[in-house]
């Protein structure tokens, strides 16, 4: 290497020192001394996003599939601001990515000047949707600021960090830094002694209960050794695959209803791991959950937030619980129905779910029958997703789910994409509604463009669905602003050069899931519901507890 390079190609050869081997942004002045190392260098893969959340979103899908790092790049000012909707995403979920934005020129930075591509406090509006954010200052400081960066991503609780670097900098002549390694990651310890008195604790239980949560999702050898004990698990939306959802000692994320409430009055103890049990998932936090109530989170300040633990251990995942497994080797005696009773309440809650599908328990049939196991399951909100995509389709592995947790329509496709890069060879499938679809319209585009094997699968009723049925649930059937205008799925599929496949009844959805998953490549499958009919019963936001 020359004693002189760009600030640039600090980053690029920072960024594969941390083992980043894919990363998503829209092009611009302000980054692309950046993406010329990136290009010359070639050791990076760079997919050009048609919007800056679209490249979060895929940074975001494909770091929790991946289990590396992704990486987005944004220019600075609006550019930046449009990387806040889904960062908030990548926040909500803690995903352990890095965001890259350009900055203005250092001796105009922060002189409220109206400087073009400037923004007021960009780097504070960047800190309100990152687990940290940090701005470089000098050559001098770009290597330590950028390994520091990464540390911080990956430190548990991990989330989404963001590096402003002004463009000078990027473009301006610099030594090669003596490090670039990356800085040691240390998992926090949980101390022996409460690790001792949750054993005691658990010593004797016959129906013990672990709720599963996101950050667990690196502990599945050791939950492994807990369910062989006799364990039986529950999960979170976020994390679902941590135990295959096809072990019978698993009830996946069936979580909430009435017949699991009634199953865990049953259980003598919970363990809840690296779960926030959020509200959407706990009756707003009415649900009654088995007690005592134990939890093990690496962050501290989750103690009381939800829940009231009997026992909380601040501490990694993985540590904890394989201390545990060891400690509770043979004094766990199980109760011999305990098995069957948790295979009883999964089975009654998928019933009562299926009898509400209708006509789209057949989707459901021909999905778990297209879809080989180990395929990658994607969802962006909406009916479907919410009512059968977030529990029915079986998940594998613990990276083998992806779900836009915080709500926000329209980040199915970019995460999608993402996914299915960082899944390689194994087909995804994302689920998404035709309002959804509308918001990031613009990514098709880059799926065409990059080819990932991707079945994207619309569920088209020309508007808000769910809006449609919390309108006529709560608003007197009042229904304003929620029809849309929805282009020709099968035009817009020809145009993109898409391959398209459509089924307008139950008869059609089992050929046309099998010729979509089936194809090699980026598809389009769409589920025309206004011919299909509705689903048969209506959905209408998350459940609360009726009074």
């Amino acid at each position: 290497m020359s004693d002189k390079v760009t600030g640039g190609e600090v980053v690029a050869a920072l960024l594969e020192r941390a083992g980043v081997t894919a990363a998503f942004g829209v092009i611009s002045i302000h980054n692309m001394p950046i993406l010329d190392a990136f290009g010359r260098r070639n050791r990076i893969r760079f997919v050009p996003a048609r919007s800056e959340g679209g490249a979060v979103n895929m940074a975001d899908a494909f770091t929790r599939v991946s289990g590396g790092m992704g990486v987005a790049l944004s220019s600075t000012g609006t550019a930046a601001g449009n990387t806040c909707g889904a960062m908030v995403e990548a926040e909500t979920a803690g995903t352990p990515m890095l965001h890259i934005t350009g900055q203005i020129e250092l001796p105009y930075l922060d002189k409220s000047r109206g400087y073009i591509h400037e923004a007021r406090d960009q780097l504070g509006m960047l800190r309100a949707v990152s687990k940290a954010a940090y701005r470089v200052w000098s050559a001098d400081t770009l290597a330590g600021t950028m390994r520091e960066a990464i540390r911080v991503a990956r430190t548990p609780p991990t989330g989404p960090v963001s590096v402003e670097i002004p463009i000078d900098i990027q473009e301006g002549a610099m030594t090669w830094p003596a490090d670039l390694e990356p800085l040691p990651v240390h998992a926090p310890e949980p101390a022996a002694d409460a690790l001792d008195a949750l054993a005691r604790a658990l010593e004797g239980k016959r129906r013990p209960l672990l709720w599963l949560g996101g950050g667990a999702r690196g502990a599945a050898e050791e939950v492994a050794r807990l369910v062989e004990r006799g364990f039986g698990v529950v999960s979170s939306v976020q994390g679902r695959g941590i135990v295959p959802e096809d072990h019978p000692q698993t009830l996946g994320a069936f979580n909430a209803t009435p017949e699991i409430e009634q199953f865990y009055a049953t259980c003598d103890a919970m363990l809840v791991v690296g779960s926030r049990l959020r509200g959407n998932e706990t009756l707003r936090y009415t649900l009654k959950l088995p007690r005592p109530l134990y939890q093990i989170d690496a962050d501290p300040t989750q103690q009381g937030r939800a829940y009231t633990a009997d026992l909380f251990v601040a501490g990694d995942a993985a540590k904890s619980l394989a201390v545990l497994a060891e400690r509770l080797a043979g004094k766990i005696k199980i109760d011999p129905k305990f098995a069957a009773d948790l295979a009883a309440a999964r089975k009654a809650a998928e019933a009562s779910l299926r009898a509400g599908l209708g006509p789209y328990a057949e989707l459901v049939d021909a999905l778990h029958a297209a879809m080989p196991r180990g395929s990658v399951w994607v969802r962006d909100v909406t009916v479907s997703n919410s009512t059968w995509g977030n529990r029915m389709l079986r998940v594998h592995g613990p990276r083998d789910g992806v779900h836009a947790l915080g709500g926000g329509i329209g980040q199915g496709v970019p995460m999608a994409i993402g996914a299915a890069l960082a899944a390689d060879e194994r087909k995804t499938v994302v689920l998404a509604g035709d309002g959804g679809l509308h918001v990031s319209l613009g990514e098709l585009a880059t799926l065409v463009q990059e080819k990932p094997n991707v079945t994207l699968i619309v569920m088209n009723d020309r508007g808000y669905g769910v809006i449609r049925n919390i309108q006529d649930a709560k608003f007197d059937g009042r229904r304003y602003f929620v029809d849309l205008h929805t282009p020709d799925m099968g035009e817009l599929a020809r145009t993109l050069g898409l391959q398209f496949f459509r089924a307008k009844s139950t008869g059609e959805i089992p050929s046309a899931v099998k010729a979509a998953v089936a194809h090699r490549g980026p598809a389009l499958l769409e589920i025309d519901m206004n011919a299909i009919g509705p689903f048969a019963a209506k959905f209408a936001g998350p459940p609360v507890r009726k009074s």
